[in-house]
Order: structure tokens, then C-alpha cells, then sequence
């Protein structure tokens, strides 16, 4: 469901850049960061920039190195702003679809209400009374 969710709003496209510029950002950083020694290093130090987290373990000293994670540090924040955005509006949007599926079968309900059994009546009155004890 998250998927299309992401495929809907179009947030597939953003994170398979980012995922792409992640891998691709680390190739020039390993080649000019003098205390890099393999890839892996280099991925690491992407992530730790990535996430905000900043172990030091390994740090970008050359300017290359800093603008690249600066711009990968950015792009994170707004990736991850994005990801969040497209969940919440997934939430509401499944909450706005239950709400009125729910206002439709009540509107029903009152519709055809000479019809109704006792025992529907007494129902709704129910339904009517949560409803009701919810909003105070």
C-alpha cells in the first residue's frame, strides 16, 4: 500500500535520484578524501551525513568531500520530509474514505428509516450516542 502510495504522489522518482546520488556521492569522496581508504569508508561517512548522526569516525576534510555531503545532507531532509508527507496524506486520505463510506450508510439508514426493524433504530440510536460522547 505504501508503494503506491509513493507511485501516486510521484515519491518513487524522488527516492530512486536520491538512492542514486547516494552511491554516486561516495565515488568522488573516496577518490579525494586522503583518510578514506576503501568505498565502504566513503559510504559510511554518506550515511552518518545522510542522517544527521556524525559519528567522526570518519570526516570529510577536503572541500569537494564537505560540498557533497552538504548537498547530501540537504537532499536528505527534504527526501525524508517528502516520505513523511506522503505517509501522513495516505493516513488521511484512508481516514477520509472509512469517514464517509460511514457517513454514506448512515445517510442510507436515515433514508429508508420507515423501513427499519426496531432493533436498526435502536442501532443507530447507538451509533448516535458515540458519536456524540466522541466530540465532547
Amino acid at each position: 500500500m505504501f508503494i503506491r502510495a509513493f507511485k501516486t504522489a510521484g515519491a518513487d522518482k524522488v527516492l530512486l535520484v536520491y538512492m542514486v546520488w547516494f552511491f554516486v556521492a561516495a565515488i568522488p569522496i573516496w577518490l579525494v578524501e586522503p583518510n578514506i581508504k576503501s568505498y565502504g569508508d566513503s559510504l559510511w561517512l554518506c550515511f552518518a551525513s545522510a542522517t544527521s548522526i556524525g559519528y567522526g569516525d570518519v570526516v570529510a576534510t577536503t572541500v569537494l568531500s564537505r560540498v557533497i555531503t552538504i548537498i547530501l545532507s540537504v537532499y536528505s531532509i527534504a527526501v525524508i520530509a517528502i516520505i513523511t508527507a506522503v505517509i501522513v496524506g495516505y493516513f488521511n486520505d484512508v481516514s477520509k474514505v472509512r469517514t464517509n463510506e460511514s457517513l454514506q450508510k448512515f445517510a442510507d439508514d436515515l433514508e429508508h428509516l420507515p423501513e427499519l426493524s426496531k432493533e436498526e433504530l435502536q442501532a443507530i440510536s447507538e451509533r448516535v450516542k458515540r458519536f456524540r460522547q466522541k466530540g465532547k
